[in-house]
């Protein structure tokens, strides 16, 4: 038998190999969306604009995955993996670009809105096809492994990019211009590599016309649904106060101003929510969902003391323990949303799940960023922490009651 070739002429591999060419392309595209995390003060430094821009930096990037998903998330369903994947990367590349070209604050906020973008297409679009692939490559293994992957990657790139851009900021020259060069080059070579990928999506047998993504959740299981959206949306408000003003928080409260300090902040927080769903993926969902809610209460209350105390070490300690929190609960809320979905709508409901979980990246920032313009940073981290304090181990309690919460082998 012939082998199959790809568009650009190179061979087709196997699903196993592309399971982990997609992770691969995943992690890269979710790392560049932090690399800039650590370098917000050196392009504050250049431009002189206030705190306050760099929440709205930040928003532009939220909104577009918000954006994106919305219009984008879900047509892999019937266009293709392959090609979305495709799609999203070079849109990432796209970013780097316009990094490179154009560092003034419209500048910023055009490459962050660009790059939200990819991450948008390519969230929905990558989740369902590792676990296709996987289902393919070996179809008696639990389909909890597709789903460790898809988290780590997805936060793993995320724990990543602050790290590889303060260690940039640090010691390296030109910190605004090589780390999107570097980018650039392994998100190019990503796309081609995605191409290699088998398509694990049947094209329909008539052309299906367009329409923006539903807004609407599975009609059976509501509650459990709306408890995973709650979560994602809490955990995710979480993700962006680290990665959008850790930098600002450690000079502002703990007079820190070391770059790679910053990036290894964020990394703590992404890298734990990565590590706690990999060490608890083969943990009952229930209990997951437990550990969930303890490690978010402790974590969170710990944020809070370390602001006011001010202890780094307390603050720093309490983002990675609800990070581990964190993580598991989104993991938790992307299993529960994967088993209620419809037949043939995984990819839309995933896209959905994702949409309400982007939401909760730009909505809180953004206040918090016109917050701190007239109240104390201690005092805005004290509400911030326990307003989601409450509604992280709320969400945890309600998805552990849920049925779906029992049945860990629907998931992604």
């Amino acid at each position: 038998m012939a082998q199959r070739v790809t568009p650009l002429g190179l061979p087709q591999i196997s699903h196993g190999a592309g399971f982990w060419v997609v992770a691969t392309a995943f992690l890269a595209v979710m790392a560049y969306a932090t690399v800039p995390t650590p370098l917000y003060p050196l392009y504050q430094e250049l431009d002189g604009f206030p705190v306050a821009v760099i929440t709205l930096i930040f928003a532009a990037f939220a909104v577009g995955v918000v954006i994106s998903l919305f219009l984008l998330g879900h047509v892999s369903d019937w266009m293709g993996r392959r090609r979305m994947l495709s799609v999203a990367i070079l849109v990432a590349a796209l970013s780097a670009v316009l990094f490179l070209l154009w560092t003034e604050v419209p500048g910023l906020l055009v490459a962050r809105l660009v790059n939200g973008a990819s991450v948008g297409i390519l969230t929905a679009t990558a989740t369902a096809h590792l676990g296709e692939l996987r289902a393919r490559a070996r179809p008696t293994e639990s389909v909890i492994v597709a789903a460790s992957v898809a988290g780590a990657a997805n936060l793993g790139g995320l724990a990543l990019g602050p790290l590889i851009g303060g260690m940039f900021a640090e010691f390296l020259p030109d910190p605004l211009v090589l780390p999107h060069a570097v980018f650039l080059v392994v998100l190019i070579a990503a796309a081609i590599a995605v191409t290699c990928v088998p398509e694990t999506v049947s094209p329909p047998e008539e052309p299906r016309p367009y329409r923006p993504q539903r807004i609407a959740a599975p009609p059976h299981s509501r509650i459990a649904f709306v408890a995973a959206g709650f979560g994602a949306f809490a955990g995710f408000a979480l993700f962006g106060l680290f990665t959008s003003l850790a930098p600002t928080i450690l000079i502002g409260t703990f007079d820190e101003r070391d770059h790679l300090l910053a990036g290894v902040t964020a990394f703590s927080v992404f890298g734990a929510a990565a590590a706690g769903q990999v060490v608890l993926a083969r943990v009952p969902l229930r209990i997951q969902l437990s550990i969930a809610a303890v490690c978010c209460a402790v974590g969170l209350a710990a944020v809070a003391a370390g602001a006011f105390a001010p202890s780094l070490a307390v603050f720093l300690g309490g983002g990675i323990v609800s990070g581990v929190g964190v993580g598991v609960l989104f993991k938790a809320a992307v299993t529960t949303a994967s088993g209620l979905a419809e037949p043939g709508r995984r990819g839309e409901t995933l896209a959905l799940i994702f949409l309400i979980a982007y939401c909760g990246l730009a909505v809180p920032v953004l206040a918090i960023g016109a917050i701190l313009t007239v109240v104390p940073q201690s005092t805005v981290l004290l509400v911030f922490a326990t307003i989601v304090l409450v509604a992280t181990v709320s969400a945890a309690l309600v998805m552990r009651r849920a049925p779906v919460a029992a049945a860990p082998s629907r998931s992604v």
